[in-house]
């Protein structure tokens, strides 16, 4: 061991936890503690808080689930958490102390989901190397379309005629925080008869995350004569925008409704911020694709970023040991 302490997360670190996320570099308000636990219920929390003389040094958010560590399976993105003064030979030492703790206690395997680089305040990929040198198994890969909103926003001709279509319509953009209107008469009944599914967060969920995190994520409604035909709920994190659910009624394309609520949120709300991501389009393991959304999406101006997966044996800790010369 590397002479790092490691506990596991009881609420009696509750502010500690959450003061050291706000520092971090790597962390969104999706690693609060609230944020971990409004839905503590589905998962058995197992978050790590990793100390060197008495400093907290990084966090580990997680549950367990059948023996296995998960990083953090109510999240969409995880991994080892901690402050742009922690150096790779830290992080290294860290992560190795981690995987010997977790296998010491008969935890045999982990599970990371790295956060993709637009998240990230400045380089973060020392993860990555690890699990290369750790010969960590790649389980999954997912891709997001993002914007990069440091450069100038080109729709292609299609979305430029929808947000005329919009303007021409005379569509209201709101933000009113109206989660109501939106969940009843948009988004669940859109999921329910395009993919026979139903939202991540119930309504209850998300009204109950507003209420934690008032500034952090936003409602935008779009209105036709004072009746809803699209929305957006978006998740504010430091110098990203997330677009956690898109849903327009079966006249939104007619009416231009999805186009002129995102030339709104692109070109005039949140043009000072970085990126904007527009989520997954692929299902099946990630392995299909939704070839109409993301055509959809490029035409905003989204490119590709991916996320990985990865899976690691604890016992696999040893590999670390020789990594520095």
């Amino acid at each position: 061991m590397n002479n790092y302490k490691i506990v596991k997360y009881t609420s009696n670190f509750y502010e500690v936890w959450n003061n050291f996320i706000q520092d971090a570099k790597n962390a969104t308000f999706l690693f609060h503690r609230d944020f971990l636990e409004y839905h503590a219920h589905k998962f058995k929390d197992h978050s790590l808080m990793i100390f060197k003389d008495d400093k907290l040094v990084a966090v580990l958010p997680a549950n367990i689930n059948e023996g296995k560590l998960h990083s953090h399976q109510g999240l969409t993105y995880g991994g080892l958490i901690y402050n742009a003064s922690l150096k790779f030979q830290s992080v290294l030492h860290v992560f190795q102390d981690v995987l010997q703790f977790l296998h010491s206690n008969n935890v045999t395997s982990v599970f990371i989901k790295l956060l993709p680089s637009c998240y990230t305040k400045v380089p973060n990929d020392e993860l990555e190397y690890l699990m290369y040198v750790l010969q960590a198994k790649l389980t999954n890969r997912m891709f997001f379309s993002v914007i990069n909103l440091k450069e100038e926003v080109k729709f292609s001709r299609d979305r430029k005629a929808g947000a005329k279509r919009g303007k021409k319509s005379d569509l209201k953009i709101i933000n009113d925080d109206d989660f109501d209107v939106f969940w009843n008469k948009i988004l669940i009944p859109n999921l329910l008869e395009k993919h026979q599914s139903a939202p991540v967060h119930s309504l209850n969920d998300i009204k109950l995350l507003k209420s934690k995190f008032p500034n952090k994520i936003k409602q935008f409604n779009v209105y036709k004569s004072g009746s809803i035909v699209a929305g957006a709920t978006l998740f504010l994190c430091n110098n990203i925008v997330r677009c956690q659910y898109i849903s327009g009624n079966k006249q939104s394309n007619a009416l231009g409704s999805l186009d002129l609520l995102f030339d709104e949120l692109l070109n005039r709300e949140y043009r000072n911020k970085s990126f904007f991501d527009l989520g997954a389009s692929t299902k099946a393991n990630n392995k299909l694709i939704n070839k109409g959304l993301l055509y959809w999406k490029e035409g905003l101006g989204a490119r590709s970023v991916s996320q990985d997966f990865y899976q690691i044996e604890t016992d696999n800790y040893k590999f670390l040991n020789d990594v520095l010369l």
